[in-house]
């Protein structure tokens, strides 16, 4: 059986008029011993100061493992007076809910108030605006264009990819007085004509008979304006070009354009075959515009 003894102090005597503090440094020793046998079981050196800390430390440690407690789990919710989260966002959406049916009740009240000012014949406190209103005159009002106006509805119109008929400076293409001869045409493909332009016959281009899967080829920089298939000329694709310039590659096998495709000249827009109902084997019908006017190729462009 264990007994526990108070402190001793290990001085024999200790003077009456000591100061207190300096008694938290004088030397005590805690005996622990067994209470049959006598025998110490556990010896300890202590001050006054060493216990005091200690206390404190704990004390300390219990306060902050049960402000951590209460911070971090649901017990804070069961103390009295504690703030809960979930009743401060109901009251924020209950306040915001009660304003909101204040101004909805002011409106309302405003608008019995002008029926009653009706019914009783009176006058309305914006008696006053409405005069201002009714004495401007709006009969007098002209609409002017300026030259800027016209200027930025025309930038705004050329914004658009599909918008391929004005030039970066703003101007009508096909307004000035270059000529068609002045482009480096390219070869759309490369084989022997079977057909020629003749518009007496209805044939607005000409046929270049080429082996099938060749690469058809932009014959000037553009922009792809068609891009699909047709009952009696196949697989067509067509390409807008500056100053009012089409270009046709019409019976092709493939496309590998599709509207609003930018090419350049050269660049491969198809392969050739013989799709469509209005051909008689492998070959290219290719047809060049300018102004809404059919030309005929061979004046502008080599072929072998």
């Amino acid at each position: 059986m264990l007994s526990f003894f108070t402190f001793a102090p290990s001085m024999a005597k200790i003077k009456r008029n000591k100061k207190w503090y300096k008694n938290l440094r004088s030397k005590y020793r805690l005996v622990i011993f067994n209470d049959q046998t006598f025998e110490d079981r556990l010896s300890l050196r202590l001050t006054r100061m060493n216990v005091f800390i200690f206390f404190f430390s704990i004390s300390v440690l219990f306060m902050s493992l049960t402000f951590f407690v209460i911070a971090k789990t649901s017990i804070k919710t069961y103390i009295p007076g504690y703030p809960d989260i979930d009743d401060k966002r109901q009251l924020y959406s209950l306040n915001i809910l009660a304003d909101s049916l204040l101004q909805d009740i002011e409106m309302k009240n405003r608008y019995i108030e002008s029926f009653k000012n009706i019914f009783d014949d009176n006058h309305f406190e914006n008696d006053s605006i409405e005069v201002e209103l009714a004495d401007q005159r709006y009969d007098t009002i002209t609409n002017k264009k300026s030259n800027n106006d016209s200027m930025l509805r025309a930038e705004f119109e050329n914004q658009t990819m599909h918008n391929l008929y004005f030039n970066e400076s703003g101007q009508l293409a096909g307004t000035n007085d270059a000529s068609i001869r002045s482009f480096n045409f390219f070869t759309p493909t490369q084989g022997i004509i079977t057909a020629r332009f003749n518009i007496m016959e209805n044939h607005f281009g000409i046929d270049i008979a080429t082996p099938k899967n060749e690469a058809v080829k932009a014959t000037l920089e553009g922009t792809v304006i068609f891009s699909g298939w047709t009952l009696e000329t196949g697989n067509v694709i067509g390409l807008q070009h500056e100053r009012n310039f089409i270009s046709i590659y019409k019976h092709n096998s493939v496309l590998l354009k599709k509207e609003g495709d930018k090419v350049i000249a050269g660049e491969p827009i198809a392969i050739s075959g013989q799709s469509g109902e209005l051909t008689t084997g492998p070959h290219l019908h290719f047809e060049l515009w300018e102004n809404g006017t059919a030309v005929n190729p061979e004046e502008y462009i080599l072929f072998n």
